[in-house]
């Protein structure tokens, strides 16, 4: 059975304004550490290529997450729009998280997007390189909270030179 696509304002084409809203939104929803609900913001045929890795469909992107959320302990994320036009979003994003050992690490990628006409995303090209830091190398810093959303008043990634 095939699971209704629940549409997802803002839609394309997007203006500056929405495209900064569905860049926000995927922030949040990826700060929840919800395989689920992030899933569910993607169409039931969504294609990804995370890395080395190429998946399709939510339940492979829900599998993905759950196994990246179980080892990636701390995770915060930021993400930033880099441009937009039509229903493409290209962004850029950081995230820290620490290993099972207690080493922390950044990773630093871009990420295109292409959403179908219900808002959902459709493709996910991300692009990823992980480094190592100190605990004292460290930028991202609120509470994880019930949904883990980065406060309003926390720098985003150019304010934090990243």
């Amino acid at each position: 059975m095939r699971e209704a696509e629940e549409p997802r304002a803002p839609f394309p084409p997007f203006t500056e304004e929405a495209a900064r809203e569905k860049v926000r939104k995927a922030e949040d929803a990826w700060n929840s550490r919800d395989p689920r609900r992030v899933a569910l913001a993607y169409t039931a045929q969504s294609r990804w290529r995370n890395r080395g890795e190429f998946l399709k469909g939510r339940a492979e992107i829900e599998a993905f997450l759950t196994r990246k959320w179980a080892a990636e302990n701390d995770y915060r994320l930021i993400k930033e729009l880099w441009a937009f036009e039509g229903a493409r979003i290209a962004v850029r994003f950081a995230y820290e998280w620490r290993d099972e050992q207690g080493r922390w690490f950044r990773a630093y990628g871009n990420e295109n997007w292409e959403f179908a006409s219900n808002g959902l995303m459709a493709r996910r090209i991300a692009s990823i390189n992980d480094l190592e830091i100190g605990e004292e190398g460290r930028l991202f810093y609120w509470p994880r909270g019930e949904t883990g959303r980065r406060p309003d008043d926390h720098p985003g990634l150019t304010d934090l030179g990243l």
